[in-house]
């Protein structure tokens, strides 16, 4: 079964995520609630994906993912944003994230997004 961490600051967003996995099969679920605590999470818990918001404190998600990425080149992370943070798609991409989904999102794209990542 694959190991999933969800990162993000916000709670209900994070119960969200979790309530499509768990309804999908996907029970083995680590949250970390900003991106320096996802950043010590992955190495402790080795997930074997990674859902991560953008905009988040202590550590972005874009710094967390740059991080995770340098310990971790194998590293599978799907990044959330906000509509209008194009720019920082732009860079996550670039960074090596393997997909992005647009919040608000349906619970049918977090596992489209899971099942192409995680095959």
């Amino acid at each position: 079964m694959s190991k999933i961490l969800i990162a993000d600051d916000a709670a209900f967003m994070r119960m969200m995520v979790k309530d499509s996995l768990t309804k999908n099969g996907y029970t083995d679920i680590v949250e970390a609630a900003d991106g320096e605590i996802a950043c010590n999470l992955y190495s402790s818990e080795k997930p074997d994906l990674v859902i991560m918001d953008i905009t988040m404190p202590n550590k972005t998600g874009i710094e967390a993912l740059r991080d995770i990425k340098a310990a971790d080149p194998s590293a599978k992370i799907i990044m959330c944003s906000a509509m209008g943070q194009e720019a920082m798609v732009v860079e996550a991409i670039k960074l090596g994230a393997l997909d992005f989904i647009v919040k608000p999102f349906k619970p049918e794209r977090i596992i489209q997004a899971v099942s192409k990542v995680l095959g």
